[in-house]
């Protein structure tokens, strides 16, 4: 039997336990192939939110959020730093490039983001990518000629290389024994001129500038598991911001043409310590066609003046390499494909009004190989490359959306078109973008 202490305790443990698991953590996810607006999104829903996280990825991610005229860029940043009453959370599961962190910061101080210092938090855990590692990426592109895949060569690929290898350095190493950091960079420094002897590397200048780094960061740097779980169990609103998108994912995505991070749901756990039983909405974010930034299949893309519309009218340019993003109608069996594998239980439509202007709409809803219906996404590139796109086509609206603020005042075909995509998914959208700013949301009751 249980003594009464014993038993208040046991209560006490159970209270606590319900206590979490009634607190869900929202997660924002990139249901195509990356610049699909979860910047605006994360940035809406972090009003309602207290902290703010990212889970993977690194530096090579872009994110645009426009508040009150002002356009706010941000690559390692969550896009809810913005909001002044909301904590940051880089995780775990991030690689940080410490120069191109606080050149962020920078830019985004001149731009009136104040107060960062006392709502940015890094997880002691997370990785740091260096130079080094970006050189390395060029090189390694370099080195791929023709079969290159398209990288932002931000270091990315080679710093997860390092993560996976065992000889990567964490920001608790930066923060820690000095001594330990230096011999660490100087053995990783050195496994890199050997497999790329045209690497150019001033070891000891590094190393002065990452001592000055050490000193910056301290006051930021964390323990983001315990933080993370103390938070949420003290009934703080946590939501999370996936980086990429699915179909860039390196188990799930479109292989070898992806990033070197889990962006899925399964990153969410690994990237920030948080385990499933306390994932709740899980928002896709699903642009109201479909594009893609560098190389790989894409199966109903368009290279004819429609893809050259939706490219002008959409402003299809990468955020952070500044390329022009391959565009094509939606496909909604690669959005039927990401949706079992994150395990939506809703989405936000972006972009639509980028549509205003088009007679006809082909929304893609079933593939064919080789003359034969297939039933699943190809994870074989030569495969992919291959099938052949089923359309419908449904009739434009031919006329403006942008100031629209409620999906009754939206024209008949444009909500025909968002209950289409509603149908087929058998998801519903929560919320639909109709323009640039946090106020061209419309929130779907």
């Amino acid at each position: 039997m249980l003594s009464v202490s014993k038993f208040s305790e046991f209560n006490g443990v159970n209270r606590e336990k319900n206590r979490m698991e009634n607190n869900k953590v929202t997660v924002v996810l990139g249901a195509q192939w990356g610049d699909e607006g979860k910047g605006k999104v994360v940035d809406l829903l972090a009003v309602n939110s207290d902290i703010v996280c990212r889970c993977q990825g690194g530096n090579n991610a872009g994110h645009t959020v426009v508040v009150e005229g002002k356009e706010f860029d941000f690559h390692l940043l969550p896009s809810g730093i913005i909001n002044q009453k909301c904590t940051s959370v880089i995780g775990n599961g991030v690689v940080i490039h410490l120069p191109g962190l606080f050149e962020e910061l920078k830019k985004n101080e001149q731009k009136g983001m104040e107060g960062w210092q006392d709502r940015l938090i890094l997880s002691d855990r997370a990785h740091l990518v260096f130079d080094i590692h970006q050189q390395a990426d060029g090189l390694q592109e370099a080195e791929k000629g023709k079969n290159s895949l398209g990288t932002t060569k931000k270091g990315i690929g080679p710093t997860y290389s390092s993560k996976a290898t065992r000889n990567g350095i964490r920001i608790g190493d930066l923060i820690g024994d000095f001594h330990i950091f230096e011999e660490k960079f100087r053995t990783l420094a050195a496994n890199y001129k050997r497999m790329f002897p045209s690497l150019e590397v001033d070891i000891e200048s590094e190393l002065i500038r990452y001592k000055e780094y050490a000193q910056k960061i301290r006051p930021l740097v964390k323990d983001t598991v315990s933080y993370l779980h103390q938070e949420i169990r003290s009934g703080k609103r946590v939501l999370v911001e996936g980086a990429n998108a699915a179909m860039l994912d390196i188990d799930f995505g479109t292989y070898p043409y992806v990033t070197s991070s889990n962006c899925s749901i399964g990153g969410v756990c690994t990237g920030l310590g948080i385990p499933p039983c306390l994932i709740g909405e899980v928002l896709g974010v699903v642009k109201a066609y479909t594009t893609r930034v560098g190389d790989g299949p894409f199966p109903t893309e368009l290279n004819d003046e429609t893809g050259k519309l939706l490219q002008e009218r959409g402003h299809e340019v990468g955020v952070t390499t500044r390329r022009v993003r391959r565009c094509g109608w939606l496909d909604l069996v690669l959005l039927n494909y990401t949706a079992l594998v994150n395990g939506y239980s809703s989405l936000c439509l972006t972009k639509l009004d980028i549509l205003d202007n088009l007679k006809e709409i082909k929304v893609g809803v079933a593939y064919t190989l080789n003359g034969k219906r297939i039933n699943y996404f190809p994870s074989s590139i030569s495969e992919l490359s291959n099938v052949q796109v089923e359309y419908v086509t449904v009739t434009g609206w031919e006329c403006s959306t942008e100031a629209v603020r409620s999906v009754d005042k939206l024209p008949t075909q444009a909500q025909i078109y968002v209950k289409l995509i509603e149908d087929h998914l058998n998801v519903p959208v929560k919320y639909i973008g109709v323009g640039q700013g946090r106020e061209s949301i419309i929130s779907v009751d």
